[in-house]
């Protein structure tokens, strides 16, 4: 498949992003965040063989495969690869909505920050449901239109990632829960959602000493809090696919 002008445009975000994308992922709210994807995808991913789509660095990737039988991870850019093959994670280059893999090839697929980013995303919904085996599951996280973190970002001014590009450079789409379902191939069951990023106003609460442990448990607690969930900027739907 001939690359589109978007994908071009992605990949060169994501090649000069990966520079500087780990700077602060290890602390405060980015380990926190990690930390909820990471404790959900554990549960599906455990004893199983995995593909995470758009596993960038690695950093869920490499928490991910000591619990399973085999981890597999793709993405789009290269500079991102190189660091995931630094920690010797088996991972290749590819786009989401054109996978390397055969038919029912994984237990779990795992993809997180990465669907808001594709325009085709019906397409890619697909692939990933293609790839997985009857009775497998997918956990896939998406930008919430409704949520706290959508209102400030569309408030704020663009944040440079490189000396080339801003955050508003790249496609990224903003989903309803409704939008969500709609999108989704016949054959895949909902079966869960974790909300994340519910009431974190700006990452910075989290680096201040009296406020990011409340935070941190406030976010712990409003994940799988029936009436919060939903609101989480970053909002992880689990699905079943039909056996």
């Amino acid at each position: 498949m001939a690359t589109t002008t978007d994908e071009k445009r992605s990949r060169e975000y994501y090649d000069e992003f990966s520079a500087g994308y780990e700077r602060e992922r290890g602390r405060g709210y980015h380990a926190l965040i990690d930390d909820l994807e990471v404790e959900l995808a554990s549960r599906y991913a455990s004893g199983g063989r995995i593909l995470e789509a758009g596993a960038g660095t690695g950093l869920v990737l490499r928490r991910l495969a000591p619990v399973a039988r085999q981890a597999f991870g793709i993405d789009l850019s290269a500079g991102m690869l190189r660091l995931a093959r630094e920690r010797r994670l088996n991972v290749a280059q590819a786009s989401v909505d054109v996978l390397p893999f055969g038919d029912e090839t994984f237990d779990a697929v795992l993809s997180f920050k990465v669907l808001a980013h594709v325009p085709e995303i019906e397409a890619a919904l697909r692939e990933l449901a293609r790839v997985t085996r009857r009775g497998g599951h997918l956990v896939l996280e998406f930008y919430n239109r409704h949520s706290l973190r959508t209102l400030i970002k569309h408030l704020k001014r663009p944040t440079t990632i490189g000396q080339t590009f801003n955050d508003e450079d790249v496609h990224t789409r903003f989903d309803s829960l409704a939008q969500i379902r709609g999108y989704l191939p016949p054959g895949l069951t909902l079966v869960g959602i974790r909300g994340v990023r519910v009431l974190t106003p700006v990452a910075k609460v989290h680096d201040l000493p009296l406020l990011s442990s409340l935070f941190a448990a406030a976010e712990r607690f409003a994940a799988d809090a029936p009436g919060l969930r939903r609101l989480g900027g970053f909002l992880i739907v689990v699905l079943r696919r039909d056996a």
